[in-house]
């Protein structure tokens, strides 16, 4: 009975084939990299600096003590970010450490149901297990778990910034961000969207929160202003370990300066040519112009700033899941390969190669920000050429087969050759 259960009665459709086979993998690919990969832990561990820390503060000792010279994590977390944390320090390190994956893993699956929501979808589309599936086999996700750190908590205040911004709760996307921002300003790009927006409450809570954090938590430590003399100066610094921005890699590998600036400042002027674009002729397509702006902007600071790590990437999420909407700059083959470099789980070491090999494993996030920035620009770019040449730029500029009617679209593939002029007139 319970057998002849699982055969359907009905010839399955697409969409529940997809589910049905895809959902056990998610799973089972969530569970694993919850209690095994995370649990085991390997090669580094973020979370015990930021114990040590929360424990200390618990107890009014100094927190700031972090020795720069060594490569080993350490806490960088302002006061207000301190007094955040603090509360896993309440029990013991092994349990402590535990909760925060489970947190993270919790935060991070919130953060792609409402990445669904944002663009239309339900928990029983078959992109829902595709998505989660993809994100928990991502190095991203895997590293933030195995290393215990805090990134998927970010990404939770990030996708809620961008779905109450959307939604014009501009107090509420505030405070999403502005908790974020008590505890490291990775996201402190995305303010330029309420800007350009003039959605000016969001700057009330997104200044307001970390400054109440920080006015509560400098008294309660004991050693507050060394966050300010001590750790800051190592955070405005660029290191040449653990880091893929430009910078990082260029020191790494000893490239001359001029070249290093060279690349930053061609990037640099891309992402602004992109931004205005986007700006310019996008903004009114809410979705798209925000999730493709989130996306340059934050892949922007990673590879064009001080530090750049390769689990930060799952900030990049919103981009790629626009790949969904029919104008998306995600959908050409060079984007996913870009995709692929700063996702991939896969390492590139080679025990017969081994220089070819070490340069890919290093260079493979690198590699995929900045080939994700230019894909970006180049889309863009040939879509204002093309609206340019068949004058339609003040409607903007949408790919053109969007603008064609279906009986058109038909017409224009079974013509190749035929001028978009004639195309527009025929009847």
């Amino acid at each position: 009975m319970f057998l002849s259960s699982l055969e359907p009665r009905t010839a399955r459709t697409t969409a529940e084939v997809v589910k049905c086979v895809v959902w056990p993998l998610a799973v089972l690919t969530v569970l694993h990299r919850v209690i095994i990969k995370a649990v085991n832990g390997f090669r580094t561990d973020d979370f015990k600096p930021v114990y040590e820390a929360a424990l200390a503060f618990l107890n009014r000792r100094p927190v700031y003590t972090a020795n720069f010279d060594w490569v080993d994590p350490h806490y960088l977390y302002p006061p207000s970010g301190t007094l955040l944390i603090s509360p896993i320090a309440v029990i013991d390190p092994e349990r402590s450490r535990w909760l925060f994956i489970l947190a993270n893993a919790i935060a991070i699956l919130i953060a792609l149901y409402l990445l669904l929501r944002m663009f239309g979808l339900r928990l029983d589309s078959p992109i829902a297990p595709i998505l989660v599936l993809a994100a928990f086999s991502s190095e991203t996700v895997t590293n933030t778990l195995v290393f215990t750190n805090i990134n998927g908590l970010v990404l939770l205040g990030e996708v809620a910034f961008l779905a109450l911004l959307l939604k014009r709760r501009d107090l509420w996307a505030g405070v999403a961000l502005g908790l974020t921002f008590a505890v490291k300003p990775i996201l402190a790009p995305l303010l330029l969207l309420p800007l350009v927006r003039g959605q000016w409450k969001v700057f009330i809570t997104a200044a307001g929160v970390p400054l109440a954090l920080t006015l509560i938590a400098w008294p309660l430590s004991v050693d507050a202003w060394q966050f300010v003399e001590h750790t800051v100066p190592y955070l405005l610094e660029s290191r040449d370990y653990f880091n893929s921005a430009i910078v990082g890699n260029g020191m790494y590998y000893g490239l001359p300066g001029w070249l290093v600036a060279g690349l930053r400042v061609v990037l640099g002027l891309m992402v602004i040519a992109s931004m205005w674009l986007l700006y310019r002729y996008c903004r009114d397509d809410e979705l798209f112009f925000v999730c493709t702006s989130t996306g340059v902007l934050l892949g922007a600071s990673f590879l064009l700033g001080s530090l750049g790590q390769m689990y930060y990437s799952m900030m990049l999420f919103p981009l790629i899941m626009t790949v969904l909407l029919p104008n998306s700059v995600m959908r050409n083959w060079p984007a996913w390969l870009a995709v692929y470099g700063f996702l991939s789980y896969d390492s590139w070491l080679s025990g017969r190669w081994v220089e070819t090999g070490r340069a890919a494993e290093y260079m493979k996030t690198t590699f995929g920000w900045s080939l994700l920035l230019i894909v970006v620009f180049a889309v863009l770019f040939d879509r204002y050429l093309a609206a340019r040449r068949e004058g339609r730029l003040e409607g903007g500029i949408e790919p053109s087969h969007l603008l064609r009617s279906p009986e058109q679209e038909s017409t224009a593939r079974s013509k190749p050759d035929q001028e978009p002029e004639r195309e527009a007139t025929a009847p």
